[in-house]
């Protein structure tokens, strides 16, 4: 059980899960602005900076930040940059996702918990591409006023559902235009982990009850760590910050789930009316040249990336 989380709690950019996704978004823009980027999100920075002080401020996974950390701690800097390298290998895999299911013929889009996440303005969306972005509202709403204001458009038909995906989002995304008799391209990114074990299941359900034949979902798994695990997590990034004279903020260990009994997410999908696949992250690190770091590596911190299509 999450320390920190209630059944009807919310959120704005600035607090809680919300905070999550600003801090995201700051790997993506530190990504985007290396010297070998594996991504590139020009809007990124834009949402980092009109989010006020925070964490994310500093962006510890910059070029310039991992140099200074890699002048006083060398470990740390390498954990550092393995952090920005899982981001920028999640947000790839997943955009490569979107162009395979908009190359087969695809034409709807669904962003679960979308956050700050960009794709419907910096991605390449063939004509008659509509992308719903499902989030709550004070979320979306500053996403679509940073943007505006500074003069991005999206590059899709965009619809935006404000509703909380503990209440009834179905109903709040057919209301906005859904159509559940063609395919659709569903993402779950980051978001999980923040759901419990039953709640995971119920997205599934819904997801499914509204998917045509042919339609495609893809989901960043959700981790479970033992204690010591994340007590250990904890200690190294308190010595980041400590290192850099930066406040830690938010411990976000305490937003998410820990379940151990939560469903083996492509098991439960191919019982349920998918023909899915799973992919280790870290083997995804590891062919965009991403995934060194020295001595050993916790492999349960870091997810499967679940790809699958609906029969």
């Amino acid at each position: 059980m999450s320390a920190l989380r209630t059944d009807d709690d919310s959120w704005d950019i600035a607090t809680s899960v919300g905070t999550t996704a600003v801090m995201v978004a700051a790997a993506r823009a530190a990504e985007t602005a290396a010297a070998d980027p594996l991504i590139n999100d020009p809007h990124a920075e834009l949402l980092v900076s009109g989010a006020g002080p925070g964490l994310w401020a500093e962006n510890l996974l910059s070029d310039d930040k991992l140099v200074q950390l890699a002048d006083i701690d060398a470990e740390v800097a390498g954990i550092a940059r393995h952090m920005r390298g899982y981001q920028a290998v999640r947000t790839r895999f997943f955009d490569a996702f979107f162009a395979a299911a908009t190359d087969a013929g695809i034409r709807q889009v669904v962003i679960l918990a979308s956050g700050l996440d960009a794709r419907a303005y910096r991605l390449d969306w063939p004509a008659g591409t509509t992308v719903f972005e499902i989030d709550q509202p004070k979320v979306l709403e500053y996403k679509s006023a940073v943007l505006a204001r500074n003069g991005v458009a999206a590059t899709a038909e965009l619809a935006q559902v404000p509703v909380d995906l503990r209440a009834d989002w179905p109903a709040a995304l057919r209301a906005a235009g859904f159509d559940a008799s063609r395919p659709t391209a569903w993402l779950a990114e980051g978001l999980l982990m923040y759901l419990p074990a039953e709640a995971q299941d119920r997205l599934f359900e819904n997801i499914g009850a509204l998917s045509a034949p042919g339609s495609r979902v893809a989901a960043e798994t959700a981790t479970t760590r033992s204690e010591e695990a994340r007590a250990a997590a904890r200690a190294r990034f308190r010595k980041v910050t400590d290192i850099l004279g930066v406040s830690p903020g938010l411990d976000i260990g305490d937003l998410i789930y820990h379940d151990e009994h939560r469903a083996e997410l492509a098991g439960w999908l191919n019982a349920n009316g998918w023909t899915a696949a799973a992919v280790r992250s870290l083997d995804e690190m590891a062919r965009y040249g991403r995934g060194t770091l020295d001595g050993e590596v916790d492999e349960d911190a870091f997810s499967l990336f679940v790809t699958a299509e609906r029969r």
